[in-house]
Protein backbone atom coordinates (compact mmCIF):
# COMPACT_ATOMS: atom_id res chain seq x y z
CA UNK A 1 0.00 0.00 0.00
CA UNK A 2 1.72 3.70 -1.13
CA UNK A 3 1.82 5.99 1.83
CA UNK A 4 -0.76 8.92 1.54
CA UNK A 5 1.11 12.23 0.99
CA UNK A 6 -0.28 16.08 2.53
CA UNK A 7 -0.13 18.83 0.80
CA UNK A 8 2.07 20.14 3.43
CA UNK A 9 4.52 17.64 3.75
CA UNK A 10 6.50 15.76 0.54
CA UNK A 11 7.41 12.93 2.45
CA UNK A 12 5.57 9.98 2.44
CA UNK A 13 4.80 7.99 5.95
CA UNK A 14 6.82 4.95 5.72
CA UNK A 15 5.13 2.07 7.47
CA UNK A 16 8.09 2.46 10.68
CA UNK A 17 6.98 5.60 10.90
CA UNK A 18 3.31 5.32 10.54
CA UNK A 19 4.01 2.46 13.82
CA UNK A 20 5.98 5.06 15.58
CA UNK A 21 3.02 7.70 15.62
CA UNK A 22 0.17 4.62 16.20
CA UNK A 23 3.02 3.86 19.55
CA UNK A 24 3.64 6.91 20.89
CA UNK A 25 -0.39 8.44 20.87
CA UNK A 26 -1.80 4.95 22.16
CA UNK A 27 -0.65 6.14 26.09
CA UNK A 28 -3.51 7.93 27.04
CA UNK A 29 -1.46 10.49 29.12
CA UNK A 30 0.83 10.99 26.08
CA UNK A 31 -2.33 11.70 23.70
CA UNK A 32 -3.67 14.15 26.17
CA UNK A 33 -0.15 16.23 26.24
CA UNK A 34 0.00 15.84 22.58
CA UNK A 35 -3.66 17.53 22.34
CA UNK A 36 -2.35 20.42 24.90
CA UNK A 37 0.75 21.00 22.75
CA UNK A 38 -1.56 21.15 19.41
CA UNK A 39 -4.02 23.64 21.01
CA UNK A 40 -2.10 26.07 22.45
CA UNK A 41 0.60 28.24 20.55
CA UNK A 42 3.94 28.99 22.35
CA UNK A 43 3.19 25.87 24.93
CA UNK A 44 5.87 25.78 27.85
CA UNK A 45 6.62 22.28 29.78
CA UNK A 46 5.45 24.44 32.88
CA UNK A 47 2.40 24.75 30.69
CA UNK A 48 1.96 21.32 30.51
CA UNK A 49 2.32 20.27 34.20
CA UNK A 50 0.09 22.74 35.39
CA UNK A 51 -2.76 20.54 32.87
CA UNK A 52 -1.56 17.31 33.81
CA UNK A 53 -0.03 16.89 37.29
CA UNK A 54 2.82 14.15 36.86
CA UNK A 55 6.42 14.25 37.84
CA UNK A 56 9.28 16.23 35.49
CA UNK A 57 10.50 13.53 34.47
CA UNK A 58 7.68 11.50 33.62
CA UNK A 59 6.44 14.55 30.94
CA UNK A 60 9.98 14.24 29.98
CA UNK A 61 9.87 10.73 29.17
CA UNK A 62 6.24 11.36 26.85
CA UNK A 63 7.48 14.56 25.83
CA UNK A 64 10.86 12.36 24.21
CA UNK A 65 8.13 9.59 22.85
CA UNK A 66 6.61 12.07 21.14
CA UNK A 67 9.50 13.97 19.37
CA UNK A 68 11.12 10.58 18.57
CA UNK A 69 7.31 9.66 16.64
CA UNK A 70 8.13 13.53 15.03
CA UNK A 71 4.72 14.56 16.27
CA UNK A 72 6.57 17.00 18.27
CA UNK A 73 9.81 19.40 17.82
CA UNK A 74 11.33 20.79 20.58
CA UNK A 75 12.93 24.35 20.67
CA UNK A 76 15.55 25.55 22.93
CA UNK A 77 15.12 28.98 24.99
CA UNK A 78 18.12 28.92 27.67
CA UNK A 79 16.51 26.02 30.10
CA UNK A 80 13.35 25.96 28.66
CA UNK A 81 11.79 23.56 26.37
CA UNK A 82 9.07 24.63 24.26
CA UNK A 83 7.38 21.93 22.31
CA UNK A 84 5.26 22.44 19.28
CA UNK A 85 3.22 20.21 17.54
CA UNK A 86 4.14 19.15 13.68
CA UNK A 87 0.63 19.40 12.04
CA UNK A 88 1.77 18.39 8.47
CA UNK A 89 2.93 15.10 9.93
CA UNK A 90 -0.33 14.49 12.39
CA UNK A 91 -2.09 15.39 8.53
CA UNK A 92 -0.04 12.59 6.66
CA UNK A 93 -0.41 9.78 9.65
CA UNK A 94 -5.07 10.97 9.62
CA UNK A 95 -4.58 10.48 5.75
CA UNK A 96 -2.96 6.90 5.81
CA UNK A 97 -4.94 6.13 8.66
CA UNK A 98 -7.95 6.78 6.19
CA UNK A 99 -6.88 4.64 3.46
CA UNK A 100 -6.67 1.43 5.97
Amino acid sequence: MEAGKSRNSSKPLTAAHFRAIHKAISDPQRYQILQLIAGKTGCTCADLRERCPITPATLSHHLKELHSAGLITIARKGKFALPSFRREVWKTYLDRLAQL
